[in-house]
């Protein structure tokens, strides 16, 4: 039997990862080494899903591939790259020539990635990449993956939506001008519970956090969900 080529996944902990890693392991074409995590050293958590870094291990453990974190200091493209190039080249220098991201339609975001690995020898692999986003979403929850909504963008979502499941009575609720998968930013997830995982993830709810960024002269308001371990 020919070896299964060694991947590292790009991992975020909400359901498109989820689900990249799903098709992944289901296609038997490629050995996923490793998960990727980029966390924010200040505060312990990943970017925009405010996910905390023990729940990403959680995750991980469930799983049982060895989760990789990549810590980011400052909120800068520069310091990302930096540091995301030397993790190329490590991960190269074991062998490993693709990374893996759930991404699904944004295309420059795709050329980003592709032109960024390019410039080490190495190439990316998208598992969802143009599938439909509405029949992707129905058969991710048929699949029986559970995921928390984690994170929203309050100029496009009803704040009630934050801290529930996402569900069919979450996608029904949605407005008509959100992507069901949030590939825009509309809103981001923490998955739990599915056939990737040897157990469900338990965590606590610790209420809701506002936040505001800005970016290009614009302001963003954000809300998140303060899950725990």
């Amino acid at each position: 039997m020919k070896n299964k080529e060694a991947i590292v996944l790009s991992w975020s902990g909400g359901k498109d990862s989820a689900y990249a890693l799903y098709q992944l392991l289901n296609e038997g074409q490629y050995e996923v080494k490793y998960l990727l995590t980029n966390i924010y050293q200040p505060n312990g958590r990943v970017s925009m899903h405010g996910t905390p870094e023990g729940l990403i291990e959680q995750q991980a453990e469930s799983i049982g591939i060895p989760l990789i974190k990549l810590y980011i200091e400052e909120k800068t493209p520069e310091e990302y790259e930096v540091k995301m190039k030397g993790f190329l080249l490590k991960m190269k220098a074991e062998g490993i020539h693709k990374i893996a991201f759930g991404d699904l339609f944004l295309e420059d975001l795709k050329a980003y990635r592709e032109n960024k690995l390019a410039e080490v020898g190495m190439k990316a692999l998208f598992p969802l990449w143009k599938k439909d986003t509405t029949a992707l979403s129905l058969a991710f929850l048929k699949d029986g993956f559970k995921t928390h909504i984690c994170c929203i963008d309050t100029a496009k979502i009803p704040k009630k939506l934050i801290g529930v499941n996402y569900s069919i009575s979450f996608l029904d609720q949605l407005p008509k001008t959100v992507d069901p998968c949030g590939e825009n930013g509309e809103f981001h997830s923490f998955c739990f519970e599915g056939p990737i995982f040897k157990k469900k993830i338990s965590f606590n709810k610790n209420g809701t956090v506002t936040k505001k960024y800005s970016h290009n002269g614009l302001e963003f308001h954000y809300l998140f969900s303060d899950i725990g371990n």
